[in-house]
């Protein structure tokens, strides 16, 4: 294992440094137990929960997996449950979209291991200068609300520069095992994928949802701010679909003026309404024209070609990571 690799997962507990990233509603107990029970780090996103909702999914979480798993919270909204949640005593909590030192303070007060995603290398330095634990570096290869402008690997090859000997975890557009080995080659300490494990028979995503990413290439994702209904002007990526398309054939129109703004494509499995332009993923038990709502996705996804179960998909991953490290050592020695 990678130097750095070695580092992060003695931090964190875990056995294989690969992190299953919070990709909101999708990234269920169920899913994130399978990844930290392959030895690998499982997360959940609360940032949207109320705090009886998130300690609820926290607490069944636990009654999957004893292993460490990860909670993130999204700074560009309060985190209301954090509190409730560091009471849960959880082993590590990850802020993203924004920086906020009180916060990380209460983070380590609690026990917690404090990670803090970011798009830049100087926001990396800010953030371990705040008493971040490590830094997730989110290339702009990103699927989901990108953070950054910037490849993955200049993010890492900036950062490493910048901050040598500091944790880093490498996220966007990683999909394979190929790619989890370039990314601890170039300094990562970790891998986290999001894509990926979207396209798993554990994750929370709608089947018809899956079957798009089975079939895109990287060339079908865009980064925009077409689904702004929830979360307005974040950017985040997404596979081009007919809502993506009108938006754009229609001159990217504002809020307001947007072509089919007040449609109804597609109801919550309670029955809510779920209108056209909402930043909201197809999950299971969903019904209407879910392909028409935000498929969130990086570039990776070109290279993601079956449903796996989480389990099966770490374990392969990291040995596919390793046969690639296996091969650049013979080439080196030759």
């Amino acid at each position: 294992m990678h130097p750095h690799a070695n580092a992060l997962a003695r931090v964190l507990g875990i056995e294989i440094p690969l992190i299953q990233a919070p990709t909101g509603s999708i990234a269920t107990p169920e899913l994130a137990a399978a990844v930290s029970n392959a030895g690998g780090l499982g997360s959940l996103g609360l940032t949207w929960m109320a705090e009886a909702e998130a300690v609820a999914a926290v607490r069944r979480l636990r009654s999957l997996t004893s292993r460490p798993f990860l909670v993130n919270f999204a700074l560009a909204f309060a985190p209301r449950a954090l509190p409730a949640i560091l009471a849960e005593r959880v082993p590590i909590v990850s802020l993203s979209w924004g920086l906020d030192a009180a916060a990380v303070g209460e983070i380590r007060k609690s026990g917690a291991l404090c990670l803090v995603q970011t798009g830049s290398a100087r926001g990396a330095k800010a953030a371990l200068e705040a008493g971040a634990h490590a830094v997730i570096l989110q290339g702009v290869e990103a699927g989901g609300h990108v953070q950054s402008s910037r490849s993955l690997r200049m993010l890492l090859t900036e950062a490493a520069a910048l901050l040598p000997g500091a944790i880093l975890i490498a996220a966007g557009g990683i999909a394979t095992g190929a790619d989890i080995r370039r990314a601890l080659n170039r300094g990562a300490g970790a891998a986290m994928l999001g894509t990926r494990f979207v396209a798993t028979h554990d994750s929370g995503a709608h089947l018809d949802y899956k079957m798009r990413l089975l079939r895109a290439r990287a060339a079908d994702t865009a980064l925009t701010i077409c689904f702004s209904g929830g979360w307005p002007q974040a950017p985040h990526r997404v596979l081009r679909n007919r809502t993506l398309e009108e938006w754009e054939a229609a001159g990217l129109p504002p809020e307001g003026s947007r072509p089919g703004e007040g449609d109804v494509v597609a109801h919550s499995a309670n029955g809510l309404p779920i209108f056209r332009y909402e930043d909201t993923a197809p999950r299971t038990g969903m019904s209407g024209a879910v392909t028409e709502m935000a498929l969130y996705s990086g570039t990776g996804v070109g290279r993601i070609r079956c449903l796996r179960s989480a389990s099966d998909l770490v374990r392969d991953l990291w040995s596919e990571a390793n046969r690639y490290e296996d091969t650049d050592r013979v080439r080196n020695a030759t």
